[in-house]
C-alpha cells in the first residue's frame, strides 16, 4: 500500500488520532533530551461520527480535525493516522530467508487465505521482517498486517477534507507501543505549550504522539 504500515517517513508529520470520542492532533520536534510537543489540540466528535473505529460521518470528523488544526496554528500539512478495530489483522508468519520483497509479496498473495478472512482486493497489506526464526535459522519471522481498504480510504478522505495529506497509515497498537518505548514523560512541552495543561492531557495523547514519532524513524 502506498502509505504502508511500515514505510519509513519522508516528511515531518502531524500525529492524528481519530477515535470514537474525538480527534487528537500533535506536532512533535526534536530536543537535546528527546522530543518536544510543538503544539497539540483535541476536539470532540458529533455523536456516532465514529463507531467501533469505523468512520461513519466523514464530514463531521473532517470538521473536527479542521477545528483542532485552527487552534494549533501549525504549518504542517502531512499527517500520520492509525487504523484500529476488528478489521485490522496482524499475524507473525515464517518465510524462507533470502526472498526479495517482490517474492514475499507473491508468496503472501498465494497464501493470503490462510491469514486474511477477506477478499484480497478488499484489503491493504504490508509486512516487515522481524528476526531469524527461533525454530529454523533458514527462515525468518515476518510480521504481516492487513486492514480493510475501506478503513484506510476513509481516513485518507477525512484528512483530505481537512486540508491534510496522508503520509503514513499506521496501526493504533503499533503507535502506542512506539510511544511507550519513549515514555510520555520524555516528551516535554515546548515553549508554545501550557506545561500544566499538558500534564493533564498527556495520557490521552499516546496514540497521536506515537504517530508523530514516525517522523523520526
Amino acid at each position: 500500500m502506498k502509505n504502508g504500515f511500515f514505510r519509513r517517513r519522508a516528511k515531518i508529520v502531524l500525529g492524528v488520532d481519530i477515535n470514537d470520542a474525538g480527534v487528537r492532533l500533535v506536532e512533535l520536534g526534536r530536543s537535546a533530551s528527546g522530543y518536544t510537543v510543538q503544539s497539540y489540540a483535541m476536539q470532540h466528535l458529533p455523536a456516532h461520527a465514529v463507531v467501533d473505529s469505523t468512520l461513519v460521518d466523514l464530514e463531521g470528523v473532517a470538521s473536527a480535525i479542521s477545528s483542532a488544526l485552527s487552534r494549533m496554528r501549525t504549518s504542517l500539512r502531512f499527517a500520520a493516522v492509525a487504523v484500529a478495530g476488528s478489521s485490522v489483522i496482524t499475524r507473525m508468519i515464517e518465510m524462507d530467508s533470502g526472498l526479495s520483497d517482490d517474492e514475499m509479496v507473491r508468496r503472501i498473495n498465494l497464501e493470503a487465505d490462510q491469514y486474511i478472512p477477506y477478499p484480497l482486493d478488499e484489503v491493504a497489506i504490508d509486512f516487515q521482517i522481524q528476526d531469524i526464526s527461533a525454530h529454523d535459522p533458514s527462515r525468518v519471522e515476518v510480521l504481516l498486517v492487513a486492514c480493510l481498504r475501506s478503513q484506510v480510504e476513509a481516513r485518507e478522505a477525512v484528512l483530505g477534507l481537512a486540508g491534510l495529506v496522508t503520509r503514513i497509515v499506521d496501526v493504533e497498537a503499533f503507535a502506542l507501543s512506539r510511544v511507550s518505548g519513549h515514555a510520555l514523560t520524555s516528551i516535554a512541552p515546548g515553549h508554545r505549550v501550557d506545561g500544566a495543561q499538558w500534564v493533564l492531557d498527556a495520557q490521552g495523547m499516546g496514540v497521536a504522539c506515537g504517530l508523530a514519532l514516525r517522523s523520526f524513524d
